[in-house]
């Protein structure tokens, strides 16, 4: 049995952020105080002494990295891979090398992260599901005279993020779909574009920056999720809209397959506006085939409870102590 670990998380969100990268810091540090470890979350590891160093995202952390494992090279580190750097970063960033080659083990949020690694670093990667906790599960509200289509998701490239509110517009005119939208805008181009859309469409609304908990309730009072990301290392948002029992409507990338499956059937092209607003159309009006997404989105529930989670990073914990004991800390 491990004894409480000391452990310092790295995130370059700052405390109080809404980006999913501190979202899922947090969640991660609360499951890891859970097993029974102290764990403190800071933007950068400052010098201060710790068990192990969990570093979110390669490049973004790769100072931290760096510094500790010269400080202190008997610490373990492990580096939480995002979605910039599998598919981007560490391919062209000397940071994120720098943070993949110091690091004891990585880790992925899906398994087709493991596939972009290589064999240089898939040795040392394990891919870790983020899970969701269970709010506001249960059908939407009943005799509303529209069909609730939810975004969630920051505003920035990446995300593709106003895919679903162009689509809307294509919509025919007896359609009852209104599409929200939750998120900053990270790029204030894709604000003033946000803000531009909600008024002169009337099937689109900009709900701003909200905070997660409000975004869940949102999240749990629609009857359908769009996720139309050109590039996600594990988008949260997916064990979260299944979890709240809603089902997804996503573009066909990596890793999004590599959760919901390749057979998935609410896949469409990334950016492809055309072939989002057949499918929007189709969950609203086809019956059999909106239970078939709602059926496929509740077999994968298991496999994002908080539990499996946790145990992962347990196994994880438990193996970074092998590769480095401490008889002072294992009992």
């Amino acid at each position: 049995m491990i004894a409480g670990l000391n452990i310092l998380m790295v995130c370059p969100a700052p405390r109080g952020s809404r980006k999913g990268n501190r979202i899922s810091a947090e969640r991660w540090a609360r499951l890891l105080r859970e097993l029974g470890h102290r764990v403190t979350v800071r933007e950068e590891y400052g010098g201060a002494s710790c068990d192990v160093l969990i570093a979110l995202h390669a490049r973004r952390s790769a100072r931290s990295v760096v510094r500790l494992a010269r400080e202190r090279p008997d610490v373990p580190i492990v580096v939480v891979l995002t979605g910039t750097d599998l598919y981007r970063d560490i391919r062209t960033s000397r940071s994120a090398q720098a943070s993949l080659n110091l690091a004891t083990r990585l880790v992925v949020l899906q398994k087709h992260g493991l596939k972009q690694l290589g064999s240089r670093w898939a040795a040392n990667a394990r891919a870790i599901l983020q899970s969701a906790d269970r709010v506001g599960v249960g059908r939407r509200a009943t005799g509303r005279d529209e069909f609730r289509i939810v975004v969630l998701g920051h505003l920035r490239r990446e995300k593709d993020p106003l895919r679903a509110a162009f689509a809307a517009r294509l919509l025919p005119r007896s359609s009852r779909i209104r599409v929200f939208q939750a998120g900053s805008a990270l790029d204030e181009r894709f604000g003033r574009q946000a803000r531009a859309e909600s008024l002169r469409n009337p099937r689109y609304e900009w709900l701003g920056d909200l905070s997660h908990a409000r975004a869940q309730r949102v999240l749990a009072e629609s009857d359908l999720m769009v996720l139309s990301s050109r590039m996600e290392g594990g988008a949260n948002v997916i064990s979260e809209a299944v979890v709240a029992g809603v089902p997804i409507a996503a573009s066909r990338i990596a890793s999004t397959v590599a959760i919901l499956g390749p057979d998935y059937p609410g896949y469409f092209p990334v950016g492809d506006t055309r072939q989002l607003a057949a499918l929007m159309t189709r969950a609203e009006t086809d019956a059999a085939f909106y239970r078939r997404l709602q059926r496929r989105c509740q077999r994968l529930a298991s496999q994002f409870e908080p539990a499996a989670e946790r145990d992962a990073w347990r196994r994880l914990i438990a193996e970074l102590a092998r590769l480095h004991p401490r008889p002072d800390r294992l009992g």
